[in-house]
């Protein structure tokens, strides 16, 4: 964006541009989010950041109106798939606190210091800051939504000492951490131990779709899925956690709500991060839509489902082994496979309850060593299953929401039994790439003559090279136009049942 049509947003007091630049008032001192509701200041007076971190080093502080570290993530990192935008993902899943500057540069092919020159360069702060930054947001949101001690929330949110989380408090917000929380409005009550945060998005979200997808995929015990929630176990660095998303207030607009229960406090921020690219929380739906809308084939399913969201994954190597067991069969035999994997072999934890136990997912060792005696199928996918999760475990195979595109594809593609389909989904889901499509895929097909596109494979390739840079979005507007079409399904007979859905995909294993 040029400045020009910066100035116009926060003229405009723009919502949809919350979370993609900030803008700083040198006059006060101060910066604020595109709609913050204060008189708008004169255009001489205004510098514009990408990152609150760069207004931070700088020298601005928070707006106390607006709480610039209160808005959602930009969308920019998931759109680009350089250097900038994997560190930023990195940052956020908390990488920084775990392995320091040293080990983020080390994931991304560089030397501390030429990140450091480059991050500075174009985004005005270095990795540093940017964590810094991002340990300042978390620690706002759980002095805000959470009952939690100013201790708990220091760790919580990254920081190494309480003395080093009030002093970039105060630096960053002009506040005292316990006058921050006093400025906070009341939240629901909770459970004690719990987390219980507000995930703020833009724009329409689609709830129910998104919840539909999570039920049709879910597996018991691992997870658990209702029209308006969604629940599962995972394990992060610090050990077993659950979590569930719902929407707050039963309103879409007023976010999502997440609790939690973690086994390390450390792990917060990056449960937080995951829970937002599980629902696509970062992305403009505003943009999307009126791109999409601009075709005459898609424009009825915008209007019919405004705000369509992608699902991430949770865990990228859970998963590629999802989608490994679900080529070339439906949905519902995936998920029967995939529940069997995760009974037999999958961890018991405790509920959130404390008194039943939930499972997570077997870890990659498990299904290298045992999935040959649990899976059913031809015997080439089953091999090609372990080999990939031996690779994993092992580390001869990286995938990471960070990776390069280009290189994860070819890391995936060069491993056995894995084609074009399985390579491109788990882009769509790990790497939350915004521009990818499924010509192999019979749901898309499908939906594609649903539409009036062209559902052979050629032609539909290259029509939906008209929808750049949103081709995952319309392949997500496809599956749904099946799933919307379909009739009930219909009771078993005496001759046998009802026929299955169409498969996934066309990949061979």
């Amino acid at each position: 964006m040029t400045f020009d049509e910066r100035y116009r947003a926060i003229h405009a007091r723009d919502v949809r541009f919350d979370g993609q630049f900030v803008t700083a008032v040198r006059t006060t001192g101060i910066y604020c989010r595109p709609s913050c509701p204060a008189r708008t200041p004169k255009a001489s007076n205004v510098t514009f950041f990408a990152t609150s971190a760069a207004a931070h080093e700088a020298g601005y502080r928070a707006c106390r109106r607006c709480l610039p570290e209160a808005a959602p993530g930009s969308p920019e990192w998931n759109l680009r798939g350089d250097a900038t935008a994997r560190a930023m993902r990195l940052i956020a899943e908390g990488v920084v606190e775990r392995e320091g500057v040293t080990g983020l540069a080390t994931r991304l092919g560089y030397s501390s210091r030429h990140l450091t020159r480059m991050l500075t360069a174009e985004l005005g702060a270095g990795p540093l800051a940017l964590s810094r930054a991002h340990r300042a947001h978390t620690a706002r949101m759980l002095l805000i939504g959470t009952d939690m001690t100013a201790a708990d929330i220091a760790f919580a949110a990254g920081f190494s000492s309480v003395r080093q989380f009030n002093d970039t408090i105060r630096e960053v917000f002009d506040l005292t951490p316990l006058q921050l929380r006093a400025r906070r409005r009341e939240h629901e009550p909770h459970a004690a131990g719990a987390i219980d945060l507000v995930l703020p998005h833009r724009g329409p979200l689609d709830t129910a779709g998104l919840f539909a997808w999570m039920s049709a995929r879910a597996l018991p015990g691992v997870e658990t899925v209702t029209s308006t929630s969604f629940a599962r176990t995972l394990s992060l660095p610090g050990g077993p956690a659950w979590f569930e998303l719902r929407t707050a207030d039963q309103r879409p607009e007023a976010g999502v709500r997440l609790r939690a229960r973690l086994t390390h406090l450390g792990d917060l921020a990056p449960l937080v991060t995951r829970a937002r690219r599980l629902f696509d929380l970062d992305a403009d739906p505003a943009a999307i839509d009126a791109a999409l809308a601009g075709h005459p084939e898609l424009a009825p399913r915008v209007a019919a489902v405004p705000g369509i969201r992608v699902p991430g994954a949770a865990d990228p190597h859970e998963m590629l082994i999802r989608a490994m067991v679900g080529q070339q069969i439906t949905v519902a035999a995936a998920r029967t496979a995939l529940t069997t994997l995760a009974e037999e072999l999958g961890e018991r934890v405790p509920a959130a309850d404390g008194i039943t136990e939930n499972l997570l997912f077997p870890t990659m060792t498990a299904i290298a060593e045992h999935a040959s005696e649990v899976l059913r199928g031809p015997g080439a996918r089953v091999r090609a299953i372990r080999a990939a999760a031996a690779a994993l475990a092992d580390g001869s195979l990286t995938l990471t929401m960070a990776d390069d595109r280009a290189d994860q594809r070819r890391a995936l593609l060069a491993m056995p039994g894995i084609g074009p389909w399985t390579a491109d989904y788990v882009r769509m889901r790990v790497l939350a790439d915004p521009d990818i499509t499924l010509p192999g895929d019979v749901a898309v097909r499908a939906g594609a003559a649903l539409c009036g596109i062209p559902s052979d494979a050629a032609g539909f390739a290259a029509w939906a090279g008209r929808t750049a840079p949103w081709r995952t979005y319309m392949t997500a507007h496809l599956w749904r136009a099946v799933a919307d079409a379909r009739p009930p399904a219909r009771p078993a007979t005496r001759r046998g049942r009802a026929s299955a859905a169409p498969t996934r995909n066309e990949e061979s294993a």
